[in-house]
């Protein structure tokens, strides 16, 4: 139903029930009111009659005198209720009436005076209404038919039920015309208002309504400007963007929170080779563990930083984000030409380390002959030993890139144990003990957690490097302590060597576990380090499934902590 008919019928509902509303309150209460101005009217005429009723008038001749006069029934009655005289009766009908004592208005005048009833009358047959007044010992008393009554009541209902429908055919010609001007801006907005919902924003209410449909039209108005403006920068930002998602050399995955992939860009499509149009299922991805398990746990709002997957002849790196508004994003990063690049360099450093490593032994064998041979001639002796002291330097590094090529590749892989970290510890300690007494060194062991789970060879070589560099760089009077304690989170145990020595500065301390890297080079040449010791500390809890942490302070010495977790991944 529209607007302009549900108006119409509202307007005739309302009029309608106040018309019958008004006919009935007005009908009642006129008839209410004219009982009482009757009965006021009756009684006087019943004080006229009474006081005209002497001792020796004849009772019958002055009621029907009366009664002509009038126009009303009058009937006297004595104090025994007997009808002495009634204008509607004479002769025998007259003492044919019954006693009126026991009559309403009879009994209320002879007790107060004056009385009134509405009732209807034996003898006549219809409603009557009775006012009796009270004269001595006498009763006169005057009577109507409320038909009379009850006919000007009606009279006035057709009056008032005639004025109401005039009203209400006037009230439903004002309401057609209302509705109409009403109505006509309201459709204009609905027509605009769809429109706009269907997309055509070029749409504007062109009608100036009064009041509040005005002010509703300028907001549609100023609504439709705003999306308008608004979708023209979002259809702008979308296009710079997706320009930019094209440009990357990296793949872009956007998948919503109903598992759908809704945009991906041309590199993505590429390496993971998709070529249907988004949106589409992500079902349709490569179905790699790793992969799929980036996307379910960026679906589930927790953000995966890296994670290298195998798709094709590609390494990819992926990096899933939870988005804000449900569902995930998915960055591919291309890894197989430095992963390629990797596999060279390891072969390498692996091929020539084998080469260097059988002519530094002649080298070194010679050199320690030399030293023995010449030890009368001083300054060759010198020189003999200064090529062993470097061929051993040289054989050293050989053997670190050895083992770091062979981490590195997963030629070894540790094979994890219950290891005593005492033990061990004093196994690291053992070949360092005599250089830590010529420096004035103290080494101790601070085992609070008795065993970890590691490789017994890894955690020994690991103990062994962070050993020679702590005596290395700490002074006389100092100390090297090997410790181990339970993970604060129950995860595994740290073991790890705490010095105090020179420390390092703040600026070094991430980069200690890059190889080749030296704090102070000099130095660290003159102590006969390689530079890698840290680096094969680091890969080979990395390869345990753990992780090292440095700390240290310039003055106050260092902490190398590993984690060797207690299930070995």
């Amino acid at each position: 139903m529209k607007l302009a008919q549900r108006l119409l019928l509202g307007a005739l509902l309302i009029v309608g029930v106040f018309l019958i509303v008004a006919v009935a309150l007005s009908g009642q209460r006129l008839r209410t009111q004219l009982v009482q101005l009757t009965t006021t009217q009756l009684a006087r005429e019943a004080r006229i009659v009474a006081f005209q009723w002497q001792a020796a008038t004849n009772a019958d001749a002055l009621a029907n005198a009366a009664g002509a006069s009038l126009g009303h029934r009058v009937t006297l009655i004595d104090s025994a209720g007997t009808v002495l005289g009634d204008s509607e009766f004479d002769g025998p009908a007259l003492t044919a009436l019954q006693n009126h004592a026991t009559r309403p208005e009879v009994i209320a005048a002879f007790r107060d005076g004056e009385g009134s009833a509405q009732r209807i009358s034996p003898s006549e047959g219809d409603e009557e209404l009775y006012v009796a007044l009270r004269t001595g010992n006498r009763i006169a008393r005057v009577s109507i038919g409320t038909a009379e009554l009850d006919e000007i009541v009606a009279r006035a209902r057709r009056d008032v039920l005639l004025s109401g429908l005039i009203a209400l055919l006037i009230a439903l010609a004002l309401a057609a015309v209302f509705s109409r001007q009403v109505t006509a801006p309201i459709v204009e907005l609905r027509d605009v208002a769809g429109a706009i919902a269907a997309g055509d924003l070029t749409k504007r209410p062109a009608l100036s309504a009064p009041g509040e449909v005005g002010e509703l039209a300028s907001a549609v108005r100023r609504m439709a400007e705003q999306l308008d403006g608004r979708l023209a920068a979002l259809q702008t930002e979308d296009s710079l963007l997706s320009a930019i998602i094209e440009s990357l050399n990296e793949g872009v995955v956007a998948v919503d929170a109903q598992r759908r992939v809704v945009r991906i860009n041309s590199t993505g499509r590429e390496w993971l080779d998709l070529k249907g149009e988004v949106p589409f299922s992500a079902d349709l991805l490569p179905r790699d563990r790793e992969l799929l398990d980036a996307l379910q746990a960026a679906l589930g709002g927790e953000a995966v930083e890296r994670v290298e997957v195998q798709v094709g002849n590609r390494i990819l790196a992926v990096t899933a984000m939870p988005l804000a508004v449900g569902g995930a994003a998915l960055a591919f990063y291309d890894l197989t030409g430095i992963r390629r690049l990797e596999t060279v360099r390891r072969d390498f450093v692996a091929n020539v380390s084998h080469e260097l490593k059988t002519p530094l032994t002649a080298i070194r064998g010679f050199a320690e002959t030399l030293v023995s041979e010449l030890s009368e001639r001083a300054q060759h002796s010198q020189f003999a030993d200064t090529i062993r002291a470097n061929a051993e330097r040289m054989h050293r590094l050989v053997d670190d890139l050895l083992d770091l090529s062979k981490i590195e590749s997963g030629g070894w892989t540790p094979t994890p144990g219950r290891v005593d970290v005492a033990n061990a510890a004093n196994e690291a300690m053992n070949a360092y003990r005599s250089a830590a007494q010529k420096r004035g060194v103290t080494l101790k062991v601070d085992a609070t957690a008795a065993t970890v789970t590691a490789d017994p060879v890894g955690l020994r070589q690991a103990l062994t490097n962070l050993v020679e560099n702590a005596v290395r760089y700490t002074s006389s009077g100092g100390e090297v302590v090997v410790f181990s304690r339970p993970d604060a989170g129950g995860t595994g145990v740290w073991v790890g060597v705490r010095d105090t020595g020179a420390g390092i500065a703040a600026e070094h301390v991430p980069r200690i576990f890059e190889r080749f890297y030296r704090v102070d080079p000099a130095r660290s040449r003159a102590e006969g380090g390689t530079g890698l010791g840290l680096a094969i500390v680091r890969h080979l809890v990395e390869a345990h499934g753990g992780r090292a942490i440095a700390e240290s302070e310039v003055g106050k010495g260092t902490t190398i902590s590993l984690l060797f977790p207690t299930r070995v991944s």
